[in-house]
């Protein structure tokens, strides 16, 4: 039959059919909580130069919509029917990003040639490495975060290789469990071809393959049809993670935004050096890797719902990553909390198209749920490995509506585990886990709220981490007058005279009776909240969101015996009135006061120091510039005096970096 324009939607539905097909075999297949019940996993069929067409349309990690496999289908030599490959290595291709991150692919033959591949990853709670779960930001190169596989056949001809199976079981924690979920994935990626198989004998070899083209190529004519109706223009915005390592300075993530007509380009040049820590994004330097422009996705995607989402979704924009930084780390940095990085450059390009869109993308998410994960013993005193979900924020305000709670925004399509299912595998008990009151930001539409999870630890050597801590000292952003969000905290035996706050680490040692609590972080709120209705902010303090003290502080709204006190209120609202809600993004004082002495012109004098050194030697010179900043040894010139003194001082103490 003809690829005409109803035929290509049909056949596009059936490959995103057959993409769900995969996805359901390995959610129902799967052993461990994260990939049956969080759904940290994805599945494509890609084309036989490896751009992903199709993918599961409402559930996975829909971060790998986009994703382009070339670079790791060339790293095997020959391909015969039956086989199934895999590699968890970062620099392998930089298709896993991560080492938890196990990807597979296979390919699909028709008559002896191939037609596509159907791939795939998990994200394995464990993998080995120095820590429980793999992934601490303290870890400072990959060999240290766990077990890497280079790109190989695991199946040859239908024939599991046995040697490569036992490394895999030999190097983990909890090496069933694994296991469970790799067979998962084994079933997922044959169900695929399975499906492809059908579609060809539906639509011929001929019109699948022509099919595959037009799919992509309509995605690219949908996203530049939204991109011409943004702005031209220059727009620039950075945000920041908390800390850089272990107890280190703010982590920087810039990014320039360029629309010119219908393309886009992403520049990162500003964002902070390679680090010692395990921050770093493995991108190789691509320009579409789909890490880097998830932003530019979840944009599209929400000024036009109809958007196709695959790899021509990207073909419009480009990113430049300069290498040596935390956008592009080389090899053998640790890449393990890359998801955290990742989390704040959506936020930052988010943040830049807003600054061209003000009136239609939203205040600032939370970005980077901390996933919590734990490792301890049953009573029988087995070791037991496992996620505990999601503890994060919901999204930020948008033009129109209020960020949806507790979940939202970047979060992607990931889910919570339900407590039960948690207690029922883990021997842990819940006190709570639900929406924190009081921790959005105030505006005319509210933040989304925070989550707090909260358990008791049973047995002795227990070790709890939770990945991506952030948001403990800046704040989610508010937008167009809207406040920003409350911060997260972590802490152990809160309440009691051994209390202990552990601000963003995220691996901790505890013990019986030891309780956890984790708290995520609000989203901002959008527009003036002394604009917001007093009856949506009555019901918010119905549904227990809000405080009586929060209702008239942040909002002017006076509640008594239950209802709204007109009179009270207008007085107050008369007072807010006078507020100016001044540049579009409210940051918060935390990043205020941060920038008011590491402001744009200085970052940029730094990032240009730390470019002509070693990526060796960049984030102990960043860290030895930001102490010299902060004693002020420098401070009785003019800036660019100041600064040029101050690496003039820095080259005088390490000749060696610059030769001499």
């Amino acid at each position: 039959m003809a690829i005409d324009g109803r035929n290509l939607q049909i056949l596009a539905n059936y490959c995103a059919a057959a993409a769900d097909a995969m996805a359901f075999t390995l959610m129902r297949t799967a052993h461990s909580t994260f990939v049956k019940e969080t759904e940290d996993f994805s599945c494509q069929i890609v084309s036989r130069a490896g751009l992903a067409f199709a993918s599961p349309r409402s559930f996975g990690a829909p971060w790998y919509g986009g994703i382009d496999y070339a670079p790791v289908l060339a790293l095997i030599d020959d391909y015969q029917d039956g086989d199934i490959c895999i590699t968890n290595d970062a620099y392998a291709g930089n298709v896993a990003t991560h080492s938890p991150d196990i990807h597979i692919w296979k390919p699909v033959f028709h008559q002896g040639a191939i037609a596509c591949f159907v791939v795939g990853h998990i994200h394995n709670t464990d993998v080995g490495g120095a820590v429980p779960a793999s992934l601490s930001r303290s870890l400072t190169d990959i060999v240290q975060e766990g077990l890497r596989i280079p790109p190989l056949k695991i199946v040859t001809g239908g024939k599991l290789n046995q040697e490569v199976a036992r490394i895999m079981r030999l190097n983990v924690r909890a090496p069933e469990q694994n296991w469970g979920d790799f067979n998962a994935q084994l079933a997922s990626v044959n169900i695929g071809e399975r499906k492809v198989h059908e579609i060809i004998d539906r639509f011929g070899i001929d019109d699948f393959l022509l099919g595959i083209e037009s799919i992509l190529d309509y995605a690219e004519r949908q996203a530049r049809a939204i991109i011409k109706t943004i702005p031209d223009g220059e727009y620039f915005y950075a945000d920041y993670a908390d800390e850089d390592g272990e107890n280190g300075y703010p982590c920087r993530i810039a990014v320039t935004l360029r629309v010119r007509g219908d393309s886009l380009e992403l520049d990162y040049t500003g964002s902070d050096p390679q680090l010692m820590s395990s921050l770093n994004m493995p991108t190789g330097g691509r320009e579409r890797h789909p890490l880097a422009l998830v932003g530019v996705t979840y944009v599209l995607a929400t000024l036009d719902r109809s958007l196709l989402l695959n790899a021509g979704t990207l073909r419009p924009t480009r990113a430049i990553l300069p290498p040596g930084t935390i956008m592009n780390c080389e090899a053998p940095a640790a890449v393990g909390m890359r998801s955290l990085t990742c989390a704040m450059s959506q936020i930052a390009t988010v943040g830049a198209f807003a600054l061209a869109m003000p009136h239609r993308l939203p205040a600032n998410s939370p970005g980077g749920n901390s996933i919590i994960n734990i490792r301890t013993v049953d009573r029988h005193n087995r070791i037991v490995v496992a996620s505990l979900g999601p503890v994060g924020g919901g999204a930020g305000g948008t033009p129109r509506h209020d960020g949806p709670d507790g979940s939202g925004g970047l979060s992607a399509f990931l889910k919570n585990t339900p407590i039960e299912i948690s207690e029922a595998e883990v021997p842990i008990l819940f006190n709570r886990y639900g929406l924190v009151a009081d921790s959005a930001g105030a505006g005319e539409y509210r933040g989304g709220l925070a989550t707090l999870m909260e358990f008791v630890v049973s047995a002795p050597n227990t070790t709890v981490t939770a990945r991506n801590r952030n948001r403990s000292v800046f704040s989610s952003a508010g937008a167009a007058g809207g406040k920003p969000g409350r911060t997260s905290s972590f802490l152990t035996n809160p309440g009691r005279y051994n209390a202990v706050g552990h601000g963003n680490t995220d691996v901790i040692a505890c013990g019986p009776g030891d309780v956890i609590r984790i708290v995520g972080p609000g989203a901002g709120g959008y527009g003036p909240a002394r604009q917001r209705a007093a009856q949506a902010v009555l019901r918010d303090w119905q549904c227990g969101f809000i405080s009586l003290e929060a209702a008239a502080r942040d909002y002017g709204v006076v509640i008594r015996d239950g209802a709204v006190d007109p009179a009270q209120t207008d007085r107050l609202r008369g007072v807010m009135a006078a507020d100016d809600p001044g540049d579009h993004f409210d940051v918060g004082d935390a990043r205020r006061n941060f920038e008011a002495v590491w402001s744009p012109a200085r970052y940029a004098l730094l990032t240009a120091f730390l470019a002509a050194a070693p990526v060796i030697w960049r984030h102990f010179l960043k860290h030895k510039v930001f102490a010299a900043v902060a004693a002020g040894t420098h401070g009785e010139q003019p800036l660019e005096r100041q600064m040029d003194r101050l690496f003039a001082d820095l080259r005088r103490e390490f000749p060696a970096i610059y030769g001499g």
